[in-house]
């Protein structure tokens, strides 16, 4: 390898400890005096030498950008994604910009090329979290915006809130793709919930929620929370020290509605959505106590 080339390896290596908030290199002895007189050795090459290169070499474009805006540290023992930005919408929408061409899910071959990040407020208190974007969701690049997303949007207003002072988001970032896919959906795989997760993680780090639900199976299993939907409902659990309330996802209730059986998951999931009320402060009337009782 020659020695300019050496030297942009390291260069790149130094910048990306940096960016992991690293501010100083422990060295062995002799070492710096080595790279010294490497420095001032003359270098021969096959073809004509290149001109000397400094210690501190002038940062490409891309390297001063960083530089400049530099991200916020990851924070020891954990798998936050750094993000940029002084206000938590300009993070997150850092983080929607990263997932574009997030390498690790896009290496799999398993999901589409459409990302679909999230919605709402950055700053929300309540953030839901479902599974992955299906045919409407990819579309309109937007989660929640097919008859599931219709049916939470309906569930959001029976409880006094709009889409847009919630925040909603997914465990997968892409669409699973399917053979003949058409407008066909499915689950996201374990493999490819993880690919996306150092992205929820980051996102309830910026958001800072005071409540999550989870929605479905597969929001649960991405969040690693062990057990069924059916056993975890009805009260909160805990993830990294925020309280989360477990439910069935809103295509469930559709299913169920068409089997004849929507009526009672209904009912669990208001019942869900009420503690949420409860645990937010949020004020709750008759006609919402009343919802779902017996006439």
């Amino acid at each position: 390898m020659s020695a300019p080339a050496a030297v942009s390896l390291l260069r790149d290596h130094l910048l990306q400890r940096q960016l992991k908030g690293e501010t100083h290199v422990l060295l062995r002895p002799g070492l710096l005096a080595a790279a010294q007189d490497l420095k001032n050795r003359k270098v021969r090459e096959p073809e004509p030498p290149p001109a000397p290169v400094a210690l501190v070499e002038t940062p490409s474009e891309e390297a001063r950008v960083i530089l400049d805006n530099p991200p916020e540290p990851t924070k020891p023992g954990t798998d936050l994604l750094p993000v940029t930005g002084g206000t938590n919408a300009e993070k997150i929408a850092s983080l929607a910009a990263m997932a574009e061409t997030w390498e690790p899910a896009r290496k799999l071959g398993t999901l589409r090329e459409t990302m679909v990040f999230s919605v709402g407020d950055a700053n929300a208190r309540l953030m839901l979290i479902g599974e992955a974007p299906g045919f409407e969701e990819e579309r309109q690049r937007e989660p929640f915006v097919g008859p599931a997303g219709q049916k939470l949007t309906q569930i959001l207003k029976a409880m006094g809130l709009e889409r847009s002072q919630v925040y909603i988001s997914n465990i997968c970032k892409f669409r699973p793709a399917i053979e003949n896919q058409g407008t066909g959906n499915r689950a996201p795989t374990e493999v490819e919930m993880a690919a996306c997760l150092p992205f929820v993680l980051t996102e309830i780090d910026v958001i800072r929620p005071q409540v999550i639900v989870a929605l479905g199976g597969t929001a649960l299993k991405g969040l690693g929370i062990e057990g069924s939907v059916s056993r975890l409902r009805g009260r909160f659990h805990e993830f990294r020290g925020t309280p989360v309330m477990v439910t069935y996802h809103p295509s469930y209730i559709l299913r169920e509605e068409k089997m004849g059986g929507g009526m009672g998951t209904k009912r669990q999931v208001w019942e869900d959505m009420l503690q949420v009320m409860e645990k937010l402060g949020m004020p709750i009337n008759d006609k919402q106590r009343g919802y779902f009782k017996a006439r």
